[in-house]
Parts: C-alpha cells; sequence; structure tokens
C-alpha cells in the first residue's frame, strides 16, 4: 500500500484516499496539434522499471492534483509536491539519487 503526503493540506495517507492521472510533465496537445502529436499525447506513456513521476489527486481530501516522485519496483514514495512545478524540486530528486547510490534504485 502506497503512503502519499498531499502538498496542498499536508494529510498523509493511504493511496485509496487518492486518485492516479498518469505520468506527470507530459505537454498537452490539443486543437492545433497534428494528428500523430495528439496520438501519442492520448496513448503513448512511459512504463519505466525504476523511479516514475506520476500525477495524483487527493480524490477524498481537498481535490487537489499534485505529482509523487515514486519506484515502480519497490513502490518507496521518495516525495510529493505541488503540480504546478516543472520538476521535482532537488530534495526529492536528491534522496533518488542516494538510493540509486545504495544500489536499490529499482534497476
Amino acid at each position: 500500500m502506497l503512503m502519499l503526503t498531499c502538498p496542498a493540506c499536508g494529510v498523509t495517507a493511504e493511496e485509496t484516499e487518492f486518485a492516479a492521472g498518469g505520468e506527470a510533465h507530459r505537454r498537452r496537445e490539443g486543437p492545433g496539434s497534428s494528428e500523430e502529436a495528439f496520438e501519442a499525447y492520448l496513448f503513448a506513456r512511459a512504463n519505466p522499471r525504476g523511479v516514475h513521476l506520476e500525477r495524483w489527486r487527493h480524490a477524498f481530501g481537498c481535490g487537489k492534483w499534485f505529482h509523487a516522485a515514486r519506484s515502480t519496483v519497490t513502490l518507496e514514495v521518495f516525495g510529493t509536491y505541488p503540480a504546478d512545478l516543472g520538476a521535482p524540486p532537488e530534495a526529492i530528486l536528491a534522496a533518488i539519487r542516494a538510493r540509486a547510490a545504495g544500489g536499490e534504485g529499482g534497476r
């Protein structure tokens, strides 16, 4: 069971209180984009073995969207951060690097 912390309201809860929203930091393709670009936006997803950045919504709480960095192998959550940030904060990246240096990066 994943334990996530909503960065908007600070609540830490099991994943059942949240709704997964797919891959984080995807560029939205819409009207005016090519069919290939729109198809890739809708259907092409990374499915890494290791650290993955995901979108989550605090569905049974404040309702805010946020991002989480977690390992798809160990389910370890490295941290969560607001959805309006373009990349994970340095503290989360440092935690990921530290785990990878210890040989447990999920690879």
